[in-house]
């Protein structure tokens, strides 16, 4: 399957950003200068979390369980662009998945594990799914049981059942090799053809299928790894669910790149995490914003492990404090690198290289593509702009919300099935739905600085305003663990802000009065103060672990005031 027609094909590869390489091919090469290095392994954990021994796969050995793997699905009648879902915990088996695929060109379709049966029957409907690949339980989930039931009408096919173990896939001898080459030189893939279809989160409304090539994840990886400076033989530690941009783009295919060792943790789990870090001499990783502000404020239980080896730690998915990209670099000496991303094809970064004041790293973005900033070729073929979300035309002054518009070779062809009304504009540029405000130091004013999405902004009486600034500064409010705003409806304005908190143990919550002065003390616009505050146990996030905001205005409207 590919989705780019030639002329875009032949321009980004005259272009010298998309080229030949596929994910199994860099395997290849690695198996032949790196055979026993370390290519993927297991959390310590993992016999808690589903069937199996705890693996340790060196380059050779996942080529060979791959090899071994791609002979079963042929055997069990999938091939080139059979579309075949994958639900799967992080272990290694996943990342036996996405090579094997890669050799056959089969589209794997990676499901978070929390989906449940009306997510399953969604997106075998929209790919037309021949194959789920699964395990027989995750905690006390019994995945290929639901998998069953909610799809009787495709292969269920379960580890360590229809599929050999992953010590028997090991041990494959070279027949399986073989088999594969031959099946290779039948049905050849390229860089072009497509390897994955991931989901969009869902927060606004029903999953989207993204189809992306070879080519666009590995323009996104040689971004992530510019960012992380990975070297050859580095160990990265991945605490996000291998079914998205965090870990798809910034993980598995930069380390099959970079030649890296990628090590595996989810779901997260704060104590086991560090332990990796400190045990596995993990050279980079990333963190939630959420855990990285309350290691900023655990110095003692940082300064107890010894993370030596450790160069940087990334985030994201969420604006990061200032602050704790000041302590972390000034206490730990550790640099935090902003990551924003999408599984369309956003992929900016803010690096000390980019942006040495934590200020600025924290919550801004450079401009890409934007002639005469100083980022310019900086990551090729990369284009940003702003536009008027309501009427398309170009921002270009500072401080001015609108639409972050991007193209370039990370970026996809449009949602599968051919329902991409309004996802583009003039043709190439992705609308991403995120508002931004170009701003930084004038005359320049090389960053963009994200406000919002466009469907997230709270309609205060005609005042437009963007929760995530919120977000951040009660995220500072002592006593609070998390928080996020959101609208509830207001006969007179219209909607006014609720401010929801997950408060700290045995924290009590907070008089409004008090939290509406500690914001304005801090220079937030008084239209913008929270009128309503409502403590929950926990905030309502999707699969990918991001809040859904509409969920907590549906939470709101069905409380007391």
């Amino acid at each position: 399957m590919i989705t780019s027609n030639p002329e875009r094909i032949d321009k980004l590869t005259r272009a010298g950003v998309w080229g030949e390489d596929t994910l199994h091919q860099l395997l290849t090469h690695h198996v032949a200068e790196r055979p026993d290095m370390l290519a993927v392994a297991d959390q310590p954990n993992r016999k808690e979390l589903t069937p199996g021994n705890n693996a340790r796969l060196n380059f050779r050995e996942l080529d060979q369980a791959s090899d071994a793997l791609a002979t079963a699905l042929l055997e069990a009648g999938l091939g080139a662009d059979d579309r075949v879902i994958v639900q799967l915990p992080n272990i290694a088996e996943l990342v036996v998945c996405y090579y094997a695929a890669s050799k056959l060109g089969i589209v794997l379709s990676p499901i978070p594990v929390q989906y449940g049966a009306h997510e399953l029957r969604h997106v075998a409907a929209e790919i037309n799914a021949q194959a789920l690949i699964t395990c027989e339980r995750f905690k006390s989930t019994m995945l290929a049981r639901e998998a069953k039931s909610a799809l009787p009408e495709i292969k269920i096919l379960c580890w360590e059942k229809e599929i050999p173990t992953l010590a028997e896939l090991v041990s494959a001898g070279p027949a399986e090799h073989s088999r594969v080459l031959d099946f290779q030189r039948q049905h050849p893939v390229t860089a072009n053809h497509i390897v994955t279809i991931c989901w969009t989160s869902g927060t606004t409304g029903t999953p989207k299928g993204v189809p992306r090539s070879h080519n666009m994840w590995l323009a996104t990886a040689q971004g992530t790894a510019w960012a992380g400076d990975y070297q050859t033989g580095d160990r990265l530690l991945m605490p996000f669910p291998m079914v998205n941009m965090a870990a798809l783009g910034g993980f598995l295919f930069s380390s099959a790149l970079r030649g890296c060792s990628l090590v595996l943790h989810h779901p997260f789990d704060a104590e086991l995490y560090l332990q990796q870090l400190q045990d596995e001499h993990i050279n980079f990783s990333v963190a939630p914003p959420a855990v990285l502000n309350q290691l900023a404020k655990s110095p003692e239980l940082w300064q107890s492990l010894d993370l030596s080896s450790l160069r940087a730690i990334g985030s994201g998915a969420a604006p990061l404090a200032p602050w704790m990209v000041e302590r972390f670099e000034q206490d730990y000496g550790l640099q935090v690198i902003n990551f924003y991303g999408s599984n369309e094809g956003i992929s900016l970064h803010s690096t000390p290289a980019t942006a040495p004041s934590p200020e600025i790293r924290a919550t801004m973005f450079p401009r890409l593509g934007v002639p005469g900033l100083p980022w310019e070729g900086m990551r090729p073929g990369v284009i940003t702009r702003v536009a008027n979300p309501e009427t398309g035309e170009v921002v270009t002054e500072p401080g001015i919300a609108g639409e972050l518009l991007i193209a370039g070779p990370t970026v996809f062809d449009g949602y599968y099935g051919g329902n991409n009304e309004g996802v583009f504009s003039d043709s190439e540029f992705f609308r991403s739905g995120d508002l931004v405000e170009i701003c930084g130091e004038a005359p320049a004013y090389p960053y963009y600085r994200i406000v919002g999405r466009c469907k997230d902004i709270i309609n205060r009486g005609g005042m437009k305003i963007s929760p995530t600034e919120i977000d951040l500064m009660i995220e500072n409010f002592p006593g609070v663990a998390e928080a996020a705003v959101c609208a509830y409806p207001d006969e007179r304005l219209g909607e006014r802000v609720c401010a929801c908190l997950v408060m700290a143990d045995a924290t009590p919550t907070p008089e409004l009065g008090a939290l509406q002065e500690w914001l304005l003390a801090r220079g937030l616009a008084k239209f913008k103060l929270p009128e309503r505050i409502q403590v929950l146990d926990a905030l309502p996030r999707n699969a990918l672990d991001k809040v859904q905001r509409n969920a907590l205005t549906a939470i709101v409207e069905k409380l007391p005031t």
